[in-house]
């Protein structure tokens, strides 16, 4: 909810709100915590704030409870209590439902989600197919004979089938492209077939997401673009590939915006230990270098894991706004843990944050924002305020129907295959194959020509022969009487 001065108010310590400044929104956060103590309310009531505020979100619903932010709240007893001893209603606090878009990759349980394999790029993709670093090379090369050739990358089969072309002219290219080898080609294509198989086609194609589209606003609120992600995380690597793809898109779609007052987007990034688990370090410096630049755009990113400690410190420090949920320490790491994550905050003399952050309860956080000047506020220990959505699943009926009469809907369903690289390579072996078809056909009737030539040639000389042979047998005979009979006249 917002605050009078339409700050967003998150949570409630000591009869006041703790509030976060609209402008500072683009600052990105962090939300930890162990699993259970509250770290997905704690989003939708966020994403619920800056819904009020005017600005879209973004989240990836891991267990499918978001998807009730679409409708009003109240349907727990619990967060009518809260409620109740917060005095919310005294502040303007009342049960709503916002305004949502589902979307799916799977296109099972939202609008479909589509990228293109061009758009993806080489190293994102790379990461995907868990190519190794001479097979990503050649993948890198692979992308690159498509562009020199105006081949486009749309979907897998696109892919196989450059990749089909590359292996079979592979002695062609490489004085031009450096080593093909066989064997990587080979690697990827296993890989790519692997990925087609566990549903991947589904993604790669067009309509491809635009941007606009997670961007839109309803009678003032900002949509809350949600994206159902139990099925996409059965596959951790896909599901932080696809969020990490859909961060770059937004830095290299979003034009620069400067100091705003209140953040463009805001995206937030749950499981977040994931995209950094056993990532390379070019992967993590560009991770890092998203995540700085793409605050001048107006996006604001907010990452979701159970300890600090998850994510990298080159992150890690540019993460304005942090909220901490409980945190167990049972072990020498856990206790470690927990000391570094008490160490972040700027310290409050009414508590010690260590000794807090062991007896939170659930939806207690400690908490400190950003101030109006950028600065870390004291950290606060508070309860977080309840949503004024409903805590939950969305009825699956209710679901469909609003999926149904999305517009959106309506121009991402229905997948279009136009002409890309697979039948561009397809027309292209087609015209070879007829040129060599043509080349055959003229060559056989250049043989047929010369033999026939031959043929005559060698009628002709036997026809010479069998007269000269006459001639030496008959002719000369006869002349020689002749003549011999009119000399002895």
């Amino acid at each position: 909810m917002l605050d009078t001065t339409n700050r967003a108010a998150v949570a409630f310590a000591n009869g006041s709100f703790v509030c976060l400044s609209p402008a500072m929104g683009n600052r990105h956060g962090l939300i930890s915590g162990a699993t259970g103590t509250g770290k997905t309310v704690t989003l939708q009531t966020l994403a619920e704030t800056f819904s009020q505020m005017g600005v879209p979100v973004f989240a990836a619903d891991i267990k499918g409870d978001l998807s009730g932010v679409a409708v009003a709240g109240g349907n727990r007893e619990s967060v009518n209590q809260r409620v109740r001893d917060c005095r919310l209603e005294d502040h303007g606090f009342a049960f709503r439902g916002f305004p949502v878009q589902f979307w799916d990759v799977f296109g099972l349980q939202g609008i479909p989600v589509r990228a293109t394999v061009a758009d993806m790029g080489d190293m994102l993709l790379a990461r995907l197919l868990q190519l190794n670093d001479t097979q990503s090379a050649v993948l890198a090369m692979i992308f690159k004979i498509a562009k020199d050739m105006s081949l486009e990358l749309t979907d897998l089969k696109d892919l196989q089938k450059t990749l089909e072309y590359t292996r079979a002219n592979a002695p062609r290219l490489s004085p031009a492209y450096g080593n093909l080898p066989a064997n990587s080609i080979g690697a990827i294509q296993r890989n790519v077939m692997a990925l087609q198989q566990e549903g991947a086609d589904d993604f790669f194609g067009e309509p491809a997401l635009n941007i606009e589209d997670l961007m839109h606003t309803v009678d003032g609120r900002g949509v809350i673009n949600i994206l159902a992600a139990d099925q996409l995380m059965q596959s951790p690597r896909a599901y932080t590939t696809f969020l990490l793809w859909l961060l770059t898109k937004l830095f290299t779609s979003l034009p620069e915006a400067g100091d705003r007052d209140k953040p463009a987007l805001v995206f937030f990034f749950d499981e977040a230990h994931l995209l950094f688990a056993n990532a390379p370090r070019v992967l993590v410096e560009r991770i890092e270098q998203v995540v700085r630049l793409i605050r001048s755009k107006g996006v604001g990113i907010f990452f979701l894991s159970q300890s600090p400690t998850d994510i990298p410190d080159s992150v890690l420090g540019q993460l304005g706004n942090r909220v901490q949920h409980a945190l167990r320490a049972y072990t020498p790491n856990d206790i470690k843990g927990l000391k570094a994550a008490a160490r972040s905050f700027r310290a409050n003399p009414a508590f010690d944050a260590e000794s807090a952050i062991a007896e939170l309860g659930i939806g207690e956080a400690l908490i400190s924002f950003l101030d109006a000047k950028g600065v870390p506020a004291p950290v606060e220990r508070a309860w977080i305020l309840p949503p004024q959505g409903q805590i939950g699943p969305l009825d699956a009926a209710q679901r469909e129907s609003m999926l149904q009469t999305s517009l959106l809907y309506r121009v991402y369903a229905e997948k279009k295959d136009r002409f890309s690289a697979f039948e561009a390579l397809n027309a292209q072996q087609a015209e070879d194959q007829r040129q060599k078809e043509e080349a055959q056909q003229l060559a056989q009737a250049q043989k047929a020509a010369q033999d026939e030539e031959k043929r005559k040639e060698k009628e002709k000389a036997q026809q010479i022969r069998f007269w000269s042979g006459v001639a030496k047998s008959v002719l000369v005979p006869i002349v020689r009487r002749f003549l011999a009979g009119m000399f002895r006249r």
